[in-house]
């Protein structure tokens, strides 16, 4: 089958939500045309999300259909709150039991703890994730498509998981294929990530997921990792219908003009979101441990972290702006690439926890493709083996805070004496032409085809 298609892309992950989490959904949109699929996008209209990035729409191909319909979800400012609330239950006890509380911090406390109890409420009776108050709107627009014919494929990308509900109903239409795509696992995102899930997402979490995994005529997964943890966990799926396609790079995000590093500083720079998953704790006392041990030569080294930081590992930075550490915060992708252009070194990291040796950030192929040596702060894994092939640069346990300042200290003499802190890693990856974003879509573009085929095929039985 090599005629056209069309391709409703799902994703409630998707421009003006920024993130690393938007750009498989995005680039794949920007490059399926390039494979004779014509994609249009379902996706939501009031996104509750920490950030935003308009930026990123100038990746839409000439004449993208975006569908946008809302959730009933609160405000990304309500959840944090009832996240801080939940976080401070503790505390919030203790000060209460004080002695001489005022009327003042009587209501305070009261208001804390109606918060905490709506937010565990909430977290136990929406399932599989909060981003299933989008369900209604979103059902109601796929079965309106469905009605009027306008795609042979859905294509439903999690997180959030949620939207894999939608795949009983596009059953509903024979002969249009059913693709459900992997960007994380999801038996990892509700026991691993920040504030997800309670008890009954964990209770009916398995048999959810087998139940709409059989009604998808074929899976696709970030990781090869991810596939195979699938099949053992699902032994009905047909192994012919999973397929691993990873993340990758566009080239068209490094524009021509991209700095270089300076000269009088060792620039360090992680760009993503810092949690649980990918905490920094490690490299933070590495950094401390460098600066008593030899507080001239760390006097040279500047870490910049670019993007969001969650509340449960501010903690850890308290303090490190005397030391060189710099919290960027969030900036538009196009700025992300020349600060990392503008760096000695990259950084990429994922703290030891569970499931974590099925992971690599999607962030890698980027680092891979710009070519600065890359320090990797993980446990063995698919990010180390990924890491290794591609000849990318060190690789180090993310807790080992001694072996991480050696590493930054070796770096860091041959940075002051007149090196560029390479300290003779490879720095030009090698054999990543296959992680090219237009590639990646027309390996999509072949599984499409194949579950279109079979769609069809059930659909004349």
């Amino acid at each position: 089958m090599t005629d056209s298609l069309r391709a409703l892309v799902v994703s409630y992950s998707f421009p003006p939500v920024g993130g690393a989490g938007v750009q498989r959904v995005l680039k794949l949109t920007k490059y399926l045309p390039a494979h004779g699929v014509t994609p249009a996008v379902l996706t939501v209209s009031n996104p509750s999300v920490p950030v935003l990035d308009p930026s990123l729409a100038r990746d839409f191909p000439p004449g993208l259909e975006v569908v946008r319909v809302r959730t009933f979800e609160p405000g990304y400012a309500m959840k944090k709150a009832a996240w801080a609330a939940s976080a401070s239950a503790g505390a919030g006890a203790g000060a209460g039991a004080g002695a001489g509380a005022g009327a003042g911090a009587g209501a305070g406390a009261w208001r804390t703890r109606a918060i905490r109890q709506i937010s565990s409420l909430a977290k136990q009776l929406l399932v599989p994730d909060p981003q299933v108050l989008w369900q209604p709107a979103a059902q109601r627009a796929l079965a309106s498509r469905l009605a009027r014919k306008k795609d042979d494929v859905i294509f439903v990308s999690g997180p959030p998981f949620s939207q894999f509900l939608l795949a009983p109903l596009a059953r509903l239409r024979p002969g249009v294929a059913v693709v459900l795509d992997y960007r994380d696992e999801w038996s990892t995102y509700r026991t691993t990530y920040e504030m997800m899930g309670g008890r009954l997402a964990a209770a009916v979490g398995d048999p959810l997921e087998a139940a709409i995994l059989r009604r998808a005529h074929a899976v696709t997964t970030a990781t090869d990792e991810f596939r195979d943890n699938l099949l053992a966990r699902f032994s009905f799926l047909d192994p012919a219908r999973v397929v691993s396609i990873p993340n990758g790079y566009d080239p068209d995000d490094f524009p021509r003009d991209l700095p270089s590093p300076p000269a009088d500083k060792l620039v360090v720079t992680y760009a993503g979101t810092i949690f649980k998953l990918t905490s920094a704790r490690g490299l933070i006392g590495a950094i401390k441990r460098l600066h008593e041990r030899e507080p001239e030569l760390a006097k040279r080294l500047e870490v910049n972290f670019i993007g969001r930081i969650v509340d449960t590992e501010l903690d850890a930075f308290e303090g490190t702006e005397a030391l060189g550490v710099k919290r960027l915060g969030y900036v538009p992708h196009e700025e992300v690439v020349r600060a990392l252009s503008a760096s000695h070194m990259v950084l990429c990291i994922l703290d030891d926890v569970a499931g974590v040796e099925r992971i690599y950030p999607a962030k890698i192929f980027e680092l891979m493709f710009l070519g600065r040596p890359t320090l990797t702060l993980s446990p063995p894994g698919a990010l180390t083996r990924l890491v290794a092939r591609h000849h990318l640069g060190d690789l180090l346990p993310p807790r080992d805070e001694a072996a991480i300042a050696e590493n930054l200290a070796v770096r860091l003499r041959a940075f002051t004496n007149g090196g560029n802190g390479r300290n003779a890693v490879a720095t030009e990856a090698t054999g990543i032409e296959r992680y090219h974003r237009r590639a990646l879509a027309g390996e999509f573009a072949a599984v499409f085809r194949d579950a279109l085929r079979d769609a069809r095929r059930r659909a004349t039985r």
